[in-house]
Formats: structure tokens, C-alpha cells, sequence
């Protein structure tokens, strides 16, 4: 395999490699935001007798999109690292420097942090949210157990 058979094929794993991780956290913090919002929904506080039942019931699958939402950059990062590597190291192996391949070889890596910060920012933005409606929740447990004292 020549090197630039093989920066090819490292660019387009890395290309499928990280864009597939940074889809697959997207489409997991989706679901599981969706699928708290259902159960907010349908939770019925008189069903339950305990205040810390209720916080582990509402608090499932929270820190799954905290940590999605922690993390996309750092693998978005990852892609940009090994891109800019992969540039350098082609660069190299051309033994000349040439403006136009620096440049393009640096837009490819950086969409990787751009990525991995388009699934981070709504996932945080799920989590801040998904924690607000748990807080509510939560009073309004509180509030109906004062109520019948």
C-alpha cells in the first residue's frame, strides 16, 4: 500500500470513524430526551410514597445526555487531532510545502470539533431542561405531601 493510498484510507476511516460516533451520540441524546419528555409527562406523583423513588425514576438516563453532551467535543477534538496529524505527516511525506494542501487538509480536520460541538450544544440544552422539568416535578411532590399534613 503507498502512503498516499494509505492517508487516504486513514482520512476516510477517520472521516466514517469519528462523524459515525458523534451521529450515533446524537441520535442517542435525541431518543433519550424524547423519551424522558414522554415519562414527565405521564408521571404521576400520587404514585408514589417516597421522595428519593421519585428523583431515581426521573433521573434515568439524565447523566447518559450529560455526559453526551460532556463528551462530543472531546471526540470531535480526537477527529481534528489525528486530521491535523494526518496533514502533517502527508505534507511530509511530499516534501514540499503547498498553501492549498495545508489549508484543505486543516478545514477537514476542524469539521470534527464543528461536529462534535453541534451534538454537544443540544445536549447540554436537553439536559438543562430535562433537569428543570425534574425539579418541578419534584416540588410539586412536595407541595401535594405538605398539602395533606
Amino acid at each position: 500500500m503507498e502512503t498516499s493510498d494509505f492517508l487516504t484510507y486513514a482520512e476516510n476511516t477517520l472521516d466514517y470513524g469519528i462523524m459515525g460516533i458523534l451521529f450515533i451520540m446524537s441520535i442517542v441524546t435525541l431518543w433519550l430526551f424524547i423519551e424522558r419528555l414522554m415519562f414527565y409527562k405521564s408521571v404521576k406523583i400520587e404514585d408514589y410514597d417516597n421522595k428519593d423513588a421519585l428523583e431515581l425514576d426521573l433521573s434515568d438516563n439524565l447523566s447518559t445526555i450529560g455526559a453526551m453532551g460532556a463528551n462530543a467535543p472531546y471526540v470531535g477534538l480526537l477527529g481534528t487531532v489525528i486530521g491535523i496529524m494526518l496533514t502533517f505527516y502527508s505534507l511530509g511525506d511530499i516534501g514540499a510545502v503547498d498553501a492549498k494542501k495545508i489549508m484543505m487538509g486543516l478545514a477537514l480536520a476542524l469539521k470534527a470539533t464543528a461536529l462534535g460541538l453541534v451534538v454537544a450544544i443540544p445536549a447540554i440544552s436537553f439536559y438543562t431542561i430535562l433537569l428543570r422539568k425534574m425539579e418541578k416535578i419534584v416540588t410539586k411532590f412536595d407541595i401535594a405531601r405538605e398539602a395533606k399534613k
